[in-house]
């Protein structure tokens, strides 16, 4: 499973093609990671986005969302974590 970490920044069609790509090519698991609103505000519409790219396959994504601990910079923080599925 591939986690791929998402920021504030993150330009959210380019998110979404990655995770599409990321859940064609191992087996339809995917892990986002976000640390903040605006970082997960981004992870979510690019869920979206992947959402819309694998519909006309006739598929659809499941994403299951938990909080986990990480370091940042020596600093413990909580993360959100958005585990997507194809389905």
């Amino acid at each position: 499973m591939e986690l791929l970490k998402v920021s504030s920044r993150t330009d959210t069609r380019r998110l979404g093609k990655a995770l599409y790509q990321v859940l064609k090519k191992n087996g339809g698991e995917a892990v986002l990671q976000a640390v903040g609103a605006g970082a997960v505000n981004q992870a979510v519409k690019g869920v979206a986005v992947a959402r819309g790219l694998a519909a006309p396959e006739g598929a659809d994504l499941k994403a299951v969302p938990g909080l986990t601990r990480i370091e940042m910079d020596g600093i413990e923080k909580t993360a959100v974590q958005l585990h997507v599925f194809w389905r």
